[in-house]
């Protein structure tokens, strides 16, 4: 023997943070890998992922596969409600299929190919922690959302009453048309 060459992939530097506030958040986090599974439990172990959740040796529709069983688990264990989602974080073409499937897929800028086109949601930075950030902004949004409808139901409530002149047989008050309008 001449030589040896050792080469490995090392964990993103923000896998680790990650994965924690992931789990404080609540979320269930996996590894499906199509890398040897070796490698992926040293990964996993690394990150703060638990060992059952991490999966290797994996092609794209063994990946498939367990997102379509992840739903079906979360459906059940919702009881039918619609508040668990499987949401998918990829960067390759070999991803493209469970990115699809799931209910959100997001690929990383590194996977732009068949990965960002299959995705619902693309990540420009490359790092793990935006996710949480596009969690994040995702809550925020229903947040101001729900706010906004609520905001418009109590102005309906009100306004369209007084528009429709409800006081004026009581109390003699009624908007003109300009004046409605302009609420």
């Amino acid at each position: 023997v001449v030589g040896v060459l050792g080469l490995r992939d090392s964990l993103r530097p923000d896998a680790s943070d990650s994965v924690k506030r992931l789990r404080d958040m609540g979320i269930d986090v996996h590894i499906l890998s199509g890398d040897d599974p070796t490698t992926v439990a040293a990964a996993a172990s690394q990150a703060g992922v638990v060992p059952s959740n991490a999966v290797g040796g994996l092609s794209p529709r063994d990946k498939l596969t367990r997102i379509h069983a992840l739903q079906e688990r979360q459906e059940a264990e919702a009881g039918g409600s619609g508040r668990c989602l499987v949401a998918m974080v990829g960067d390759g073409v070999n991803d493209a299929p469970a990115l699809a499937a799931a209910h959100v897929g997001i690929a990383l800028k590194g996977g732009l190919d068949a990965a960002g086109d299959a995705a619902q949601v693309v990540l420009m930075g490359d790092r793990l922690h935006q996710v949480l950030d596009a969690l994040d902004l995702g809550r925020a949004t229903l947040d101001k959302i729900r706010a906004n409808l609520t905001w418009a139901l109590a102005y309906n409530v009100v306004g369209i009453p007084l528009a429709a002149g409800a006081l004026l047989p009581s109390f003699g008050v009624a908007l003109t048309p300009s004046t409605a309008a302009g609420m």
